[in-house]
């Protein structure tokens, strides 16, 4: 009996951390672009974030971005190096800016990765057509997550 209980408890728990996830088109952003709310209701892994970054396949953030204390080939310098990233912007706008980064710099060439629709012309593959939205996001909510922990641990 105790054990069903404590198995039920569990499923609950794991379901309420599931029903938590907030999809793409829900995020709420302020009016500075910011997400206050985490996507997954459970902190991000610093370490996970640090693979996605470095990961082409992934985020490959560092094909704009230098991380001094990253080992990763090839960084690149379109985007502002990310070093003291932690020190210059809060959990929030951290979330926000990779979320959705023309959110708070309309102006940047930095791609939403939690975006999946309000594209200007995606295309569909290596067709040479548009992509039909939605689009699934380049990084899912765990990922966002767990490059904004990593991004917190950066300072200066």
């Amino acid at each position: 009996m105790r054990r069903t209980l404590i198995a039920i408890a569990g499923l609950g728990l794991a379901s309420m951390a599931q029903a938590q996830e907030v999809s793409p088109l829900n995020v709420a952003f302020d009016e500075y672009g910011e997400i206050a709310e985490s996507l997954t209701g459970t902190p991000g892994d610093p370490a996970a974030g640090q693979k996605v970054m470095a990961t082409k396949s992934m985020g490959n953030c560092v094909a704009c971005h230098q991380i001094t204390g990253l080992d990763a080939a090839f960084q690149g310098t379109v985007g502002p190096s990310l070093d003291g990233a932690g020190d210059r912007w809060e959990v929030a706008q951290l979330r926000g800016i990779v979320a959705d980064a023309k959110k708070t710099f309309p102006d940047t060439v930095m791609p939403g990765f939690y975006k999946v629709q309000g594209f200007i012309r995606p295309g569909n593959a290596f067709t040479g057509k548009a992509g039909t939205e939605p689009l699934p996001p380049l990084l899912n909510a765990t990922q966002i997550e767990d490059v904004v922990a990593y991004l917190v641990t950066l300072k200066e």
